[in-house]
């Protein structure tokens, strides 16, 4: 039985070596995001490293083929930009999304922060005062995520985009994808100067997604429960914003990865959170241009929960 050797690569010309090489590269820093695109988030200590593992899968491949039979690097090659090309007619992963998720990882595991909220929350997480009470309970009142209006709107909208993450992200594609529709097409509209009026979430789907920060708050978490998400609604002087659950730390963590990689511009510096006994929190504002933004001011006064 003889046995299986790697080609003879001595016969190759420095120039073919060069190219095989640059090819080699090239094929490397393509498909090390693209596999990582079908990979669940891995968060060690802090540290978004599956992205990093995917890189090290994708040389082990090219180094094979590099082993077996070197010119077989030229299809490959080929193979992935068509790829690439094929997925950007469809929508789908692109070179774009491979430059992204490479910033991404950089940010995610260097430069992003996250910024805890210092407030009543992390004192009387529960605590109501009673001359809220009406304004906490007519918001709560309106807020219906089984409204079939609401879920046909919210399940539309949260294919919109992000669809080539979702084997990485998962649900959380769905919850951002929402987001982003909502957040991109409300348009703020005052109340009467006499009464405070709270619209469901039918109302302002149907009226245009116009509205107040309540009408807005309302509209998110009712939307964003029917397909899964758990939410609360914060009121704080003069405003009011709804809040995402994300879950535990190392899930925080996964959230704030994929805020940084969906919402890449501008850059995300910090991330805003609110976090009592290890329960994180984040900011779905219309104020702000992706979750987790800056809140609008920390003097908050109820907690609706949901």
């Amino acid at each position: 039985m003889r046995s299986i050797m790697a080609i003879d690569e001595s016969k190759y010309t420095v120039v073919q070596n060069i190219l095989f090489n640059t090819l080699s590269l090239l094929t490397l820093l393509l498909l090390a995001p693209y596999i990582n695109s079908f990979t669940p988030p891995l968060v060690a200590n802090g540290w978004h490293i599956d992205l990093l593992l995917a890189v090290v899968a994708s040389f082990i491949v090219v180094y094979v083929l590099r082993w077996i039979f070197r010119p077989l690097i030229i299809p490959i090659f080929l193979l992935v930009c068509s790829v690439m090309v094929v997925n950007k007619l469809s929508d789908r992963y692109t070179f774009y999304n491979v430059l992204n998720d490479y910033k991404g990882m950089v940010q995610g595991n260097l430069n992003t922060k996250g910024s805890k909220q210092l407030d009543i929350l992390s004192l009387y997480p529960r605590r109501v005062e009673s001359y809220r009470d009406k304004t906490v309970r007519g918001m709560r009142e309106k807020i219906n995520f089984q409204d079939s209006v609401v879920r046909n709107f919210s399940v539309k909208h949260s294919l919109d985009y992000y669809d080539e993450y979702f084997y990485k992200y998962g649900k959380i594609t769905r919850f951002l994808s929402l987001f982003r529709f909502i957040n991109s097409q409300f348009k703020y509209v005052l109340d009467s100067r006499r009464d405070e009026y709270f619209a469901t979430a039918q109302e302002t789907i149907q009226n245009g997604l116009g509205g107040d920060c309540d009408d807005h708050s309302i509209l998110m978490t009712s939307c964003l429960q029917s397909i899964g998400a758990r939410c609360r609604i914060v009121l704080v002087k003069g405003h009011a914003y709804p809040e995402l659950y994300c879950g535990d730390k190392e899930e925080f963590e996964i959230m704030k990865q994929a805020i940084i990689t969906l919402f890449p511009k501008p850059a995300v510096k910090e991330i805003y959170y609110h976090e009592l006994k290890g329960e994180y929190w984040i900011n779905l504002d219309y104020t702000a241009r992706r979750p987790g933004g800056p809140y609008m001011n920390d003097k908050v006064y109820a907690l609706i929960e949901l």
